[in-house]
Order: structure tokens, then sequence, then C-alpha cells
């Protein structure tokens, strides 16, 4: 999809603001700052009409929280009782603004307080700590359809695209933050406790490389769209 291939999970239409693919649950990313909240409330809502188990899992920045959707979504999300799990990944910045510069209330979590949600602070570059959050929130999903806001404190090490010059933060600051890249973290933990030895960590490693390499590979060779798909799932007619 990234290649704008036929093949791509959006028929190469979506790029990497539109990804979607119904097939695995995944009900797509949005270009709208915040879009997504809202469609996450609503799917959590379908589940519980059509009493099933499943749990919506809605991923957003902190940027996002300024936008009034967050809050409508929230206070539904309490009022109705809705399976559904928002994470914020709370990287700092918005951009390049900074959260001091945007958010008079810098707690992503303690905003939860307000519709009486429940909510959790973590340590978003701890794997474990994650998991045991996001495992609590989805009991307390399906065992009393209630909504759960978790304030995962992270970092991006790159810009926010290609085209940001990252002038807004030191070099030191990301460097900082590099020394507890999540990978790094995760592998000292699982050395620590014996359960991974350097031979196997190297032959994980050169496991993952072979298959980022033959996706890479696949992309590259795959068929573009015909001409003919130009106004598929286009839903308005063209001018002539």
């Amino acid at each position: 999809e990234l290649y704008g291939k036929a093949g791509g999970c959006s028929r190469g239409k979506g790029g990497s603001m539109h990804l979607f693919d119904a097939s695995v649950n995944f009900m797509g990313g949005h270009a709208i700052v915040g879009g997504q909240i809202p469609l996450a409330t609503g799917l959590a809502f379908a589940s519980k009409y059509r009493e099933t188990d499943q749990v919506t899992v809605c991923f957003f920045g902190e940027a996002a929280v300024n936008q009034g959707a967050f809050h409508e979504s929230l206070n539904l999300a309490q009022l109705w009782k809705l399976p559904c799990i928002y994470i914020c990944e709370n990287n700092k910045y918005g951009m390049g603004t900074s959260l001091e510069r945007a958010m008079s209330v810098q707690s992503v979590a303690q905003k939860s307080c307000a519709y009486e949600i429940a909510s959790d602070f973590v340590d978003g570059m701890d794997v474990l700590a994650m998991r045991q959050a996001t495992g609590r929130a989805v009991e307390r999903a399906r065992k009393e359809s209630l909504p759960t806001l978790i304030e995962a404190a992270t970092y991006r090490f790159m810009g926010h695209s290609m085209s940001d010059p990252g002038k807004y933060r030191s070099r030191s600051e990301i460097e900082e933050y590099q020394e507890r890249d999540p990978i790094k973290l995760f592998t000292a933990t699982l050395q620590e406790r014996d359960l991974l030895s350097e031979a196997e960590l190297a032959a994980f490693e050169a496991s993952v490389k072979e298959q980022v390499e033959q996706a890479v590979r696949f992309a590259e060779e795959s068929p573009e769209p015909d001409k003919s798909e130009l106004y598929t799932d286009v839903y308005a007619n063209p001018l002539t």
C-alpha cells in the first residue's frame, strides 16, 4: 500500500494516511487529527448492540486530545458503557509543537476524571507494562463493558515526517530517549531473565531483516493499479 500498488490493502489508493483492512478488523488510519476517536466509539457501540465479546482499541497522539471529538467520545463511552480502550501515545510533540505549549493540563490520563472513566498512566517504552495495562483494560471491557483511557508516555526518535527539520528539540534530548528504546529495554529484560541468548537474538534479528527485505521486494515487484480503476471507490460521478 505504501508503494501505491494494486495489491495494497487499500488497492494502492490509501497511502500512509488511509490504510484500511476490514478482514483483520483494522478499521483504518485517518488523516484528520482525532478523526478515528468517534469512529472507534461507534464500533464499540456496535459490538455492545450485537452482544459480541469484541473490544475496540483506538490509538491517537496527545495532540488529538485537544479536539472536541475526544471529549465527546469519552463522555458517550462512559455514559453508554462501551467496550472501548483509548490509547494516547503521548510523545510530547504534536508535529513541532511541544505539549507544554498546547495543553494547559498536561496529564492526559487525568482528563478521564471529568467522565469518571478508568485510566492508566503507563511507561510506553516498557513493553511488559503496556501489556499489563492493556490486559486490565481488556478485562474491564469484556467483564464490565466499560471503557478505559491509557496514557502511554513515549517518544518519537524521527521527525513528524520526511520534511521535518527537527529544530524544535535538541540532539541530546533525542539521544536521552534513545537509551530507553522499547526494543533495547525489552531485549535486556529477556536476557536478564535468561530467556534469550545472544545466538537466539542474532537469529531473530536476521529472520526479521529477511522478512522485511522480502516485503520490500514483493512491494517493488507488485503491479501498478490499472487506469480503469481511477474512478473506482469514488462516490461522486466524475465531471465530463
